[in-house]
């Protein structure tokens, strides 16, 4: 934690040396002394700390100063820091102003020019005003803030982003906040410029894209080589298997992604399955792990950044990057992964990022603490999400068209849902209509057995349903089954374009797809098997039939 400051002000150098001199020699352990000879350049300086997340214990300023009194600051310091302690230094002949100032900025103390000894004249006063301030002390959080409406899409889209990178943040909703309402004060933002990131440094940036976040935070949105022997989009679980065995394999590797590891699997409160982890472990935790190992070996990784097309030139693979950028590979593995399926409902599209979420179950557990929280899908995924979210709402309730969970979920999600008093499962039914004015707060659930409908108050609602492969970016030059997943290895020559795509006189290998050197691995792939571990074995694969492309081209 950082220490808390004390802030002083005094416009004679003199003056400020001995009060430097003294606040140091008795409170440097346990506090920061700041001190300044200018009171504007103070002011600036309070507004740069409180953007930083800072905190001031105390203000000691003098009463006659050229730039503004020491009661006209502390009135402007008090409207950032109202917290702060304050105490007045005074000549004897502006004790009438001191006092007065005790009503006017609710001053806790004056102090008479000169305080010699300070041990008789000084500390026993700013001891008694700090053990006053420390009493009713909250350390602040530090580090990155968002200052923004609780049910904002854009709000919503930056806290994915930073939880699914691994950036520690405090969400500060607006309406009830009051550090929240003193940031946007104090910087002169403006509602529409919500939402707001504050920084550590003090900076901050109105209404981000993401990756003006992602410049700020030093995450790479630029290529630093012109050429790589394989690059792989998607840094799901087999994207990163594939950059770790590329990096420890020596080529020369670059993997992208459009939002942030992990993929799906990164959005898991919790993986008990997974070889190894007997305890189970978050999907973040897996994502970090992961990208560590694989910068470790020298991979360069590329965030958020999307990839539009893709084309072949001279057996090159051409990217296009959504930033208008392009990137030269000799091989390319494609792990995107799928999507959840929307929910086109009446209401359902209104409401996205207001109350209604897709996956993100840790991102916005918080915001449902007390509340009854809808989820819709009966896989691994949203029974996951309904464990986490228990431990907030009230009521947590899975939603189904099927009569169970047994043919979706595995078993020991189904055991651990069936002894959680405040999870229910809600069977033959579906969500066909979610409602509220600015954020989700009904939902009409129909019955299909029975046909009735019936309206409940609802706090959240997650979808977790189907897998839609994302593919649509690679139009039509990659073969894809009837439900958008890629072909690869022999079902390339099964497909029925696949004769006229297939030009090579060998077949195309295992995770090959229809054009020679992109390769596919994990959920994207035509059936593949929706498993953390398989896409990770898959991923590892690829990189081992990358080498055999290689090698032949």
């Amino acid at each position: 934690m950082k220490k808390p400051i004390i802030l002083a002000i005094d416009d004679d150098p003199q003056v400020l040396t001995v009060i430097k001199s003294d606040l140091r020699s008795r409170y440097r352990s346990d506090y920061r002394i700041i001190a300044t000879d200018s009171a504007n350049e103070a002011i600036e300086a309070v507004k740069q700390l409180k953007n930083k997340g800072e905190e001031i214990a105390l203000f000691l300023s003098d009463q006659r100063m050229p730039e503004m009194l020491g009661v006209e600051f502390l009135e402007k310091a008090l409207q950032v820091f109202p917290k702060a302690k304050r105490v007045l230094l005074t000549a004897y002949s502006d004790t009438d102003a001191a006092i007065k100032a005790i009503n006017d900025v609710q001053l806790d103390y004056y102090l008479l020019k000169p305080w010699n000894p300070p041990e008789e004249k000084l500390f026993p006063v700013i001891d008694d005003v700090l053990q006053d301030w420390l009493a009713n002390f909250s350390p602040p959080f530090v580090g990155l803030r968002i200052v923004g409406y609780q049910f904002s899409p854009q709000t919503h889209n930056i806290k994915d982003f930073l939880a699914g990178n691994l950036f520690p943040y405090q969400f500060l909703n607006i309406e009830n906040n009051e550090t929240a309402k003193e940031l946007i004060e104090t910087n002169e933002v403006e509602p529409k410029d919500l939402p707001t990131v504050f920084f550590e440094d003090g900076s901050f940036l109105k209404n981000p894209e993401l990756k003006d976040i992602a410049e700020k935070l030093g995450l790479n949105v630029k290529a630093r080589e012109e050429l790589y022997d394989v690059a792989i989009i998607g840094a799901g679980p087999a994207g990163l298997a594939a950059a770790v065995y590329g990096g420890s394999e020596g080529l020369k590797t670059l993997l992208i992604d459009r939002k942030a590891p992990g993929g799906q699997a990164g959005t898991s409160s919790r993986i008990e399955n997974y070889l190894g982890f007997p305890n189970g472990l978050s999907g973040s935790d897996l994502a970090r792990r992961a990208i560590t190992q694989a910068s470790r070996f020298g991979i360069e990784f590329l965030s958020p950044l999307e990839v539009q097309g893709i084309d072949t030139r001279d057996k090159y693979k051409i990217l296009q990057l959504s930033d208008g950028n392009e990137i030269k590979t000799k091989a390319v593995v494609i792990a995107t992964g799928v999507d959840y399926r929307r929910l086109n409902n009446k209401g359902m599209e209104a409401l996205s990022g207001a109350g209604i979420y897709y996956g993100a179950a840790t991102t916005e557990a918080h915001t449902c603490k007390d509340g009854e929280v809808y989820i819709v899908g009966g896989g691994n995924s949203a029974g996951q999400g309904a464990m986490y979210l228990s431990k907030f709402a009230k009521n947590v309730y899975i939603v189904v068209r099927r009569d169970s969970l047994i043919s979706t979920m595995s078993q020991y999600l189904i055991d651990q849902i069936d002894n959680t008093q405040n999870i229910e499962v809600v069977i033959h039914s579906e969500i066909i209509e979610a409602k509220g004015k600015d954020h989700l707060e009904s939902i009409v659930l129909k019955n299909n057995k029975t046909n009735t409908e019936q309206e409940r108050s609802a706090t959240a609602l997650f979808i977790f349903i189907g897998a839609k492969p994302y593919t649509e970016w690679t139009g039509k030059q990659l073969l894809k089954d009837t439900k958008g997943f890629l072909v690869t290895g022999r079902k390339v020559l099964d497909h029925e374009k696949g004769p006229q795509t297939w030009k090579v006189s060998h077949e195309p290998l295992l995770l090959e797809s229809s054009i020679p050197g992109i390769f596919a691995a994990g959920d994207v792939r035509s059936g593949a098997m929706n498993r953390v571990a398989s896409a990770v074995g898959e991923g590892a694969m690829s990189i081992s039939l990358v080498h055999k492309y290689l090698a032949e081209n």
